[in-house]
This record gives C-alpha cells, sequence and structure tokens, in this order.
C-alpha cells in the first residue's frame, strides 16, 4: 500500500511537470504568435517616430491607446507625459512593470528598411533628426505585449500590476517627475518593481541581472568658462576662454586615479565644448557639457566637488578676477541603481527555470551606464527591485563581429540597432514569468 501511494504521488508529480511544461510551451508559444500578428507593426511604428524627452506625446497616446483596449484603468500626464495602466485582479501583490519611451537626438544611420527619418522640435526650440537609439522602443512594443498576454491569463496570477510608461529616462528625469507628481500616493506603493533594458552587447536568448549594483549613478554638469575678449593677434590683452577650459578638460581627467584611487570605477567625460565664433576673436565665453559617472555615493560627491575645485581654481591661476569666476552647474542627476538581493535570487532561479538553464549569464558591468529606474526603488521608498538585461543581437552578428566583421553598434550610436523579435519575444516572456512567480493565482 505504501509502495502504492508513493508511486501514485511520483506519477502525479510527473504528471503535474508535464503540465506545467505544455504550460511554458503554450505561453511561449502565444507570445510569439502575438509578435508576429500584433506587435511587429507596431514596433515598426514606434521605432520610424521617435519622440525625444517630455516630448513624447504621440508616443504616450498610443501607448495609453494599447492600455486602454487591454482593459485596463489608465492615467495620462503622470510626470508630463508619463501614462500609468492599472490591471486589478483579485487579492495579491501589487507589482509595478516600466517600461521608458524616449527616443534620442541621433540621425540614424543603420541603413534599415525601417529606419527612423523622423524630426522633433526639441525643448530648446531647435530641430533635430530623432531615433530609438538605445532601444526603448523594443521596451514599450515589450509591455504592451506582456500586458496583452497577462489579461489573457488572468487564472494564472492574482493581484494588481501598475504598467508604467515612463517618459524622458535618457535625461534621467522621466521616473522623478512622476513620483513628484504622487505615483504612490495616487497609485499604491508596489511590494515589487521590475524592468528590463536591451542590450546591444548581449546575445539574443539571454539575460542578466546582478544581485547588487546594476548601473552607475549618472550626473549632467554646466562649466561656464568667462574669459576676456580681444583680438586673435593680441591674446595678451585678454584672458582667452578657450585655453582656460582646454586646461580644465584636461585636469579634469586627473581625478580618476590622482584623486579617485585606481580600483574604484569613475568616469568623467566632457562631452560638449562650445567657445568662440570667428578665427581671429577670442571669445569672452566657453562652456562645457560634463558626464560624471560612479557606483557609490561617497565617490559621486566627492567627484562633482573635485570638478567644481580644478575648474574654479584653474580659471582663478590663468588671471580670471574674482568678478569673473568659472561657475559649474549642477543639472540633473540619478543615484546607482541597485537590485534588491533577495528579488534578484529569486527572479534569476524563475528566468533559469521558465527561460531555459542556459539563458541567464552572469552580470558583468562593462560600462558606467546610468538609469533613473533606481527612483522607483530607492531605499527611502522601501520597494525592492529588480532590472535585467535582454540580449539585443543575435549569435550569428557577435560571431561575425569576432571575425573582423562589422562591430556591434553601442547604445546612442547612429548605428545601433537590435534583432526586435528575438528582443520583444524574451522580454515579454521574462516579465510574465516574473509575475506569475511574484503573484500566483489564489
Amino acid at each position: 500500500m505504501r509502495f502504492f501511494h508513493a508511486a501514485a504521488s511520483v506519477l502525479t508529480l510527473a504528471l503535474a511537470a508535464q503540465s506545467v511544461a505544455a504550460e511554458d510551451a503554450a505561453t511561449r508559444k502565444a507570445i510569439e504568435v502575438e509578435y508576429d500578428t500584433y506587435l511587429a507593426p507596431l514596433f515598426l511604428d514606434f521605432h520610424q517616430n521617435p519622440e525625444m524627452g517630455f516630448l513624447e506625446n504621440r508616443t504616450a497616446a498610443k501607448m495609453a491607446a494599447e492600455l486602454r483596449a487591454a482593459g485596463l484603468e489608465v492615467t495620462t500626464g503622470v510626470g508630463k507625459t508619463g501614462v500609468v495602466g492599472i490591471l486589478k485582479n483579485g487579492d495579491g501583490p501589487l507589482i509595478l512593470l516600466r517600461a521608458d519611451m524616449d527616443g534620442l537626438p541621433v540621425e540614424e544611420k543603420t541603413g534599415l528598411a525601417y529606419a527612423s527619418k523622423a524630426k522633433q522640435i526639441g525643448e530648446d526650440g531647435k530641430e533635430y533628426p530623432t531615433m530609438h537609439a538605445c532601444g526603448h522602443d523594443t521596451h514599450i512594443t515589450s509591455m504592451v505585449g506582456t500586458v496583452r498576454r497577462l489579461a489573457a491569463m488572468k487564472d494564472k496570477w492574482s493581484g494588481t500590476l501598475m504598467f508604467v510608461v515612463q517618459p524622458a529616462e535618457e535625461g534621467v528625469r522621466g521616473a522623478k517627475a512622476m513620483m513628484e507628481d504622487g505615483l504612490y500616493q495616487r497609485f499604491g506603493k508596489p511590494d515589487y518593481a521590475l524592468a528590463f533594458h536591451v542590450a546591444a552587447e548581449l546575445e539574443t536568448g539571454k539575460v542578466s541581472a546582478s544581485e547588487g549594483i546594476q548601473y552607475a549613478s549618472s550626473d549632467s554638469l554646466d562649466i561656464r568658462v568667462p574669459g576676456i575678449g580681444t583680438h586673435g593677434a593680441a591674446p595678451h590683452l585678454g584672458r582667452d576662454p578657450v585655453y582656460i577650459a582646454s586646461q580644465i578638460v584636461t585636469a579634469l581627467q586627473s581625478i580618476d586615479s590622482r584623486e579617485i584611487g585606481p580600483l574604484t570605477p569613475v568616469v568623467v567625460t566632457v562631452g560638449s565644448f562650445h567657445a568662440g565664433s570667428k578665427h581671429n576673436i577670442i571669445s569672452d565665453e566657453a562652456m562645457l557639457q560634463v558626464t560624471v559617472r560612479a557606483n557609490d555615493e561617497e565617490t559621486r560627491e566627492q567627484v562633482i566637488a573635485t570638478i567644481s575645485r580644478i575648474a574654479v581654481n584653474i580659471g582663478k591661476a590663468h588671471g580670471l578676477p574674482d568678478n569673473l569666476p568659472v561657475e559649474v552647474k549642477r543639472l540633473s542627476g540619478t543615484p546607482t541603481t541597485n537590485n534588491d538581493p533577495a528579488l534578484a535570487r529569486r527572479l534569476n532561479a524563475v528566468m533559469q527555470r521558465e527561460l531555459g538553464a542556459d539563458a541567464v549569464v552572469p552580470f558583468q558591468q562593462k560600462n558606467m551606464g546610468a538609469e533613473d529606474f533606481t527612483y522607483f526603488v530607492a531605499a527611502d521608498t522601501g520597494v525592492p527591485g529588480y532590472y535585467f538585461a535582454v540580449g539585443g543581437t543575435t549569435p550569428e552578428r557577435i560571431a561575425a563581429a569576432k571575425a573582423g566583421g562589422p562591430p556591434i553598434a553601442g547604445h546612442h550610436s547612429p548605428l545601433f540597432q537590435i534583432a526586435p523579435r528575438e528582443s520583444i519575444v524574451l522580454g515579454t516572456r521574462a516579465m510574465v514569468a516574473a509575475v506569475l512567480d511574484l503573484a500566483p493565482a489564489k
């Protein structure tokens, strides 16, 4: 009798395992079919119509319409152009799922048949070519796929889902704006927050997430270097801001290793240098735009203070009078993005189980990229977060690049491209798997 019960139990477990496997296969197939029949043209539309931060009016309206069509309660204008969709399905946790939607002022040069030819008037009143050069079109398309799939399988989960369509990630402004607009006060404080980013350097079929730091901090600084204008043939009669600013640019590179220990990751990049208008005129101003990256808050603040000290004192060393000091202005910024260790371990295991044992690769911080998702999961919110990377480049293209073929273009490059079907399908499968684990049916 004992043997019979044991055998029956084994049989029951085996049948259950077969049922789960069949169900997972059915879910994957449904997501793939959804892409081919519905999401593919949506992705092309988003890709060909990119909009810059806080100007995503068309994109926001289209996302709001998609969420409403799937049966969600939708609120627009959250944090300027942000959209929030709520899907309720009984008792259970409140889970935030975020996708950023803004493009970049970059002219696409991929040569793809569906390449963006769009232009847009920026917040500064100037016209820019625009491109989804960071894959946010992938993120929002996958969000639509996730919404539609979870709405179709309400018998498999229980709780409330908060879909956040975030503006202005590229300027690390949008998440903060949504939080300042009362995101959690208006829609509830989540029990978990999830997001992903397509990664051009990671091959399709793979996901990767840290159990700690996922992204560096980011700060933007403007440095105004005044001068005393004069004729280019008589530089001694003035103070040359181009020369002074050049000294500042060079000196800032001493911060890494000379001010901050060489084993502590730091990046100080001068991305813009503007001055003067004519060959033979020494102007009265130069402007620098600087980005600063660090992996912890102490280093972040130390670097910014050091930049200010160096810039101001180089100005003094070159004879700028006290009434014409070098000015350093700190603009938008975001702290480091850190995954909750326990949640990351749990969901990394889920990804391994649901996507395949070889789908999850160890996380490596390969650059000092930043993310403003951190505002949704900052320590003072008490919301555990899980942010993961989804592979965007096929193994064939990666192998060709390693063999001397065209290199894989990085994010923000005019040559940036990813494999949309593979990326969107995997991102959707991963998000669905995470929700089903965190909010099981009652």
